[in-house]
């Protein structure tokens, strides 16, 4: 009635007004109902200006899943785990923020107030015609449901201001540095990606580091990605083997969790906790032999400035009221024992504190890791070279970004690190980010286990067959 109204005394209007169309409202009929379809149009959501090419769209409202509770779930000792996601309302201007960081609050505000944002809505329609949608105004703090689409008006990019670009300039590599880096993927799906890194290269940059991996990944492993993949543990420079990079920001935030958690959880509940989520396995080569064949280590760490403050070092805390202190659990057992002085370990860290596996095969084994100079210098200096009648190579092959990937076997001078990250087992994050989508109250419980396993690198390989010969030569004799 009220629409009919409004159109009447528009009608009257225009057939008062001198206007030289009013020709063109001869037909009672037709003037009243082009006055009714202007009126219609002002109050319209999407019957009339429902076209897509007008509008910019965002991508459909997803929850944002909860990394800390997601990694908590997943230690959890229960049969049943439920994801969680963040169950505060997320509003529409929120949810352009985020899509839309670079757009000024004040911009997106004005955007509202001009009634300028539509949302999508499903119409149910009956009969067997297919389901259609239409755009509707949505207001600012109106909460939205999971698929809910945004449209902006495409003039929101002439409006902002150019973003300037980063200063910051990005790592070159040649094609040869390029396949060279791709070559140590191992695995790769939409949520992680699993490196075999070789010894000497950083994870991270830092003071006196040209390359790292934190680089060379945002350069050469990308792939269908637009965001660089992200750190979630560490290695140490001269450590090799497994390395898992997050792909999204999404998965960083669980992955971050579950190594978080694990350490947390480990500290406070020792073994009795089902740690369940993740398992890693590093494989040494140590000087010496440990007293006994297997068991757990339980020693805080703490850390300790040298050479006046230039630098710092790990070292068992033997005063427990220090603050600064750290617990750390390491379980381990001898693989092969060799007569030459020389063992085997497999170390499995429940913790991840900086230098645990070093400090504690050092300072409470008693049993240096081979090539670790910094906490088993003594040691090394005590060492009788091992002689052997196969050669490690003398000259070594040119590799990529200045590594020294050949030598620094059991035989050399001065032996590379000889501690490697061999097995890892952690949780399918993009099964688990795949149940999120469809349900935010998902049952996580019988998520897959992806498990890794990375070769050793070539000088612990050539120490593990020249021990080997030597004990066959020995035998024999």
């Amino acid at each position: 009635m009220a629409k009919w109204k409004l159109a009447t005394a528009t009608l009257r209007r225009h057939l008062q007004s001198p206007s030289p169309t009013i020709s063109a409202f001869k037909d009672p009929t037709k003037s009243l109902s082009s006055a009714a379809h202007q009126c219609t149009r002002s109050y319209s959501t999407a019957q009339t200006d429902d076209s897509r090419g007008k509008w910019l769209t965002l991508p459909p409202f997803s929850p944002t899943i909860d990394g800390t509770a997601v990694g908590k779930d997943l230690l959890s000792d229960g049969d049943s785990v439920k994801a969680s996601t963040d169950n505060s309302k997320t509003t529409a201007l929120r949810w352009i923020l985020r899509c839309r960081p670079d757009l000024p609050r004040t911009l997106v505000q004005k955007l509202f107030r001009l009634r300028q944002v539509r949302r999508e809505m499903s119409l149910s329609v009956d009969g067997d015609e297919p389901q259609r949608s239409q755009l509707k105004r949505v207001a600012a703090k109106e909460s939205l449901n999971v698929g809910d689409r945004i449209y902006l008006p495409l003039s929101v990019d002439n409006d902002t201001p150019p973003t300037p670009p980063a200063k910051k300039e990005s790592f070159k590599c040649s094609e040869e540095e390029r396949k060279f880096v791709c070559s140590l993927v191992l695995y790769k799906d939409p949520a992680i990606i699993v490196l075999n890194k070789p010894h000497g290269l950083a994870v991270q940059g830092g003071s006196g580091i040209k390359t790292s991996i934190d680089e060379l990944a945002a350069t050469c492993l990308t792939f269908d990605k637009s965001e660089s993949p992200r750190l979630v543990h560490r290695l140490d420079r001269d450590c090799s083997g497994l390395l898992v990079l997050a792909r999204t920001q999404t998965a960083a935030t669980v992955l971050h969790s579950i190594f978080r958690e694990k350490t947390c959880g480990a500290s406070a509940y020792g073994v009795k906790k089902n740690i369940k989520s993740l398992k890693r396995k590093y494989m040494a080569l140590v000087i010496g032999c440990p007293r006994r064949q297997k068991g757990q280590i339980s020693a805080p760490l703490r850390k300790v400035v040298v050479d006046d403050g230039k630098s710092d070092r790990i070292t068992v805390n033997d005063n427990g009221e220090l603050v600064s202190t750290q617990h750390a659990i390491t379980e381990y057992r001898v693989i092969e024992s060799s007569p030459h002085g020389y063992t085997w370990l497999e170390l499995r860290p429940l913790t991840g504190r900086k230098h645990q596996l070093r400090v504690h095969c050092a300072e409470v084994l008693g049993t240096p890791i081979l090539g670790d100079y910094k906490y088993g210098w003594q040691a090394h200096k005590a060492r009788e070279p091992f002689v052997s009648s196969e050669t490690s190579p003398t000259k070594p092959s040119s590799s990529p970004f200045g590594l020294d990937l050949d030598g620094g076997d059991i035989s050399s001078k001065q032996p590379h690190l000889h501690l490697h990250s061999k097995q890892i087992d952690l949780p399918n994050i993009s099964q688990l980010l795949e149940k999120m989508q469809v349900s935010s109250d998902s049952d996580i419980s019988d998520l897959d286990s992806l498990k890794f396993d990375a070769p050793l690198p070539s000088h612990m390989q050539l120490s593990f067959n020249l021990l080997k010969s030597r004990v066959e030569t020995c035998d024999k004799n």
